[in-house]
Order: structure tokens, then sequence, then C-alpha cells
């Protein structure tokens, strides 16, 4: 490490507590709103050769593209025809080469029909996307490949469900709720882990090329003076995810699928866990790829000594990657970090959009998703095919 990278180094983690308690705050808040939300290549063209051969009366899954370039469709947009569209067309012209589509989002909603005994006795499903497996069809024909998102442990109606895995408040046992009014799964209640594996295996049968777990985490902000883990309680948070993680790549990785979580952005820079259990080396031990959530938008005021460093993409995600870079040691190419196309803290114009990619790059990575809540993406940012 070079003399002005320990300078600036030092002067981070000297901050460091603080940093992290104001990121959590700010964080939480800002991730409601935007959760209720490159090697200059052209798309990987796919071939035969790209595509697993299927067993009679399977799908068939595409090859991932590298370097992987991806955006996220909400699943009431997957289900409206003339809105997806709209976002095919966009990667038919770009080079887009990859959708990440809600399979269950922060609501605990399924957003298709399923056929699993365990999923259909929760109720949880609206089949907003009815004709999921025709649109999964329709992408891995047009070379798309699809990335199904779970949301895990913020579920509400999982916790409906069974209330007894949830987690408590610590002053009358009452199901806890966060800052949005949403209710968690205790991490630590194990027989919640065979409702996520069951839904990952028939969504990964109907079609899905892979799987993102998203809310792979303790709860961060709502009354956390009032709070108790009847199933965790007492255990390091962290260790209680990474023998989930077990769990997940236990039961998924002999079907073949790959798997991948989102974790906070500042698990690059922070060794800690964040008091959410989200350590990136954990991580990484798991899963076929990490993507760090690293939205200049998300971080505090005077990270880096910025005052505002949502109006400095390239700074931030640079130093963010940078840290990664040294962290993820032998197996840099799982990064795989989600970007800020969402206005929030400063107008997101393409150029910024670009910065962010740039970022990327320098870092010595290769692929990224991008996050809107509204899947409206800046299409000046994006090179055409």
């Amino acid at each position: 490490m070079n003399a002005e990278k320990k300078k600036v180094t030092a002067r981070f983690w000297f901050g460091a507590a603080v940093v992290v308690c104001v990121a959590l705050a700010f964080g939480a808040g800002a991730f409601a709103w935007s959760r209720a939300r490159v090697e200059y290549d052209a798309r990987a063209a796919v071939s035969a050769a790209d595509v697993t051969p299927a067993a009679p009366h399977q799908v068939q899954h595409l090859k991932m593209p590298q370097p992987l370039k991806a955006i996220y469709m909400t699943s009431y947009v997957a289900g409206n025809k003339a809105r997806r569209d709209e976002l095919i067309s966009l990667a038919e012209k770009t080079e887009i080469n990859a959708v990440v589509i809600d399979i269950k989002d922060y609501s605990g909603t399924i957003s298709f029909t399923v056929d699993d005994s365990l999923l259909t006795s929760v109720g949880a499903s609206e089949n907003r996307i009815p004709d999921i497996r025709a649109f999964l069809e329709e992408l891995h024909q047009k070379g798309i490949y699809v990335i199904g998102r779970i949301s895990v442990f913020q579920d509400p109606k999982l916790v409906e469900y069974r209330p007894d895995w949830a987690v408590l408040r610590e002053s009358d046992g009452a199901v806890w709720l966060d800052r949005k009014g949403l209710s968690w799964i205790d991490p630590g209640a194990r027989e919640a882990w065979e409702y996520t594996v069951a839904l990952a295996k028939n969504a990964y049968a109907i079609g899905f090329d892979e799987l993102n777990f998203d809310y792979v985490r303790f709860p961060s902000d709502g009354d956390m003076n009032d709070i108790a883990y009847s199933w965790s309680d007492g255990r390091i948070k962290s260790e209680v995810l990474g023998e989930f993680f077990s769990f997940l790549v236990q039961e998924l990785k002999p079907i073949g699928v790959i798997l991948s979580a989102d974790l906070f952005g500042m698990t690059t820079t922070n060794k800690d866990d964040l008091n959410i259990g989200q350590v990136l080396e954990v991580a990484l031990a798991h899963f076929d790829f990490v993507a760090p959530m690293v939205y200049p938008s998300h971080y505090p005021t005077n990270f880096l000594g910025m005052q505002n460093p949502a109006a400095e993409p390239y700074r931030v995600i640079k130093y963010s990657l940078d840290r990664a870079w040294d962290r993820a040691s032998t197996t840099p190419e799982k990064i795989r970090p989600w970007l800020q196309d969402f206005d929030l803290g400063a107008i997101y114009t393409a150029e910024m959009v670009r910065a962010e990619m740039q970022a990327v790059y320098d870092a010595g990575f290769t692929s990224w998703m991008l996050w809107d809540p509204s899947n409206r993406y800046t299409q000046d940012a994006l090179l055409t095919e």
C-alpha cells in the first residue's frame, strides 16, 4: 500500500466507530426508500455451448455471461408486459446481458404460483407474474441471463404464519417491527431456512439461472433497545449467518445453481459485522458471487472527508472496491457490486452512473448490477451493443 493510501486508510479507521453508527442510522432510512425502489465488452453472445443441456421436460439454464451487466426488475414490472418489454428492449440495444427479478420481496410476497407444499401452506404467493415460465423462456431465447432475488429474513408473511420464528420485543415478547413497520424472521430459526431452500429449488426448476439472496442479515433499524432473538440469543451474529450460508450451499449446490448474496456496502471497509452479522469474508467463503451495495447515497457525511458522498460516486466506489479487492484475496472475481441509478442525495446523470462503472473497472472488477426502484434506467449511461 503506498503512502497516500496509508494516510487515507489511517484517517478512515480513526473515525470508523462513528462512521459505522452513522452509516447504519442513515443507511437504514435510505434503504427504506431505495429498496421500495465495466472492460467495455459487447453483450456475450449465447451460443449452443452457452446453454446447459436439459433433461426432457426440464427447463434450460443459460451460462452466466462474462462480464455480467444486469438491471433490476420488480415483480410488478415483470408482470406488466409493456413495462418489461421496455427493459428487454434496453438490454437488446445496450451492454445489459442479465436481469434480476424479484422472486420474494421485502413484503414476503412470492411473485408467482408455487407447487411445493411448504410454500403453499404459508399462502404468500400473489402471482404477480402469471406467465413466469413463458417470460423466463423469452429472456433465455434473447440470450438474457436471469437472476432471481429472494428477500430472506425480512418476511412479514412468514412471520404471520410462524410468529414463533420471529424477532421479538424484549419488553413483552410481541413481534418486533422495524422502522418501516415490517417484521423479521430470527436468522437463527433453522426451520425457517427450509422455507428459503424450498422456494429457491422451485425457482430454479422453473428457469431462473441464478439465485440471489438479499436481507441476509439481522435488523438494523427500529427500536434496537427493545429487541430479542429467541433463536439466536447469546450467539455471534456472523456465525449464525455463516451456518445459514452453509445450509444454502449444502442444499442448493448439488442441483447446479449459482448462488449470490447482497451485503451492505460498508462490509468492504469495515471488518466488524456492522451489528447485523454481515462480514465480507464469511459471505465470500460460501457464495459464488457477493454483491456489496456500494450506493454512494448510502454512505454517511464525512466518509473519506466528503460532505456529500452521493455527489462523488467515483471516489466512494473506487475506495470501497479497492478495499474489497484487498480482502477478497484469491477470489476477487466473486465481487459483483450493485450500483446506484436512482436520485438520492444527488441527481444521477448518465455521467455519474458511468463514473460508477469506471470505478468498478479501475478497482480491477468487470461485472456490476444497476438498481433503480422504479426500474427506469439511464440509457445514455449504457454502451450500445
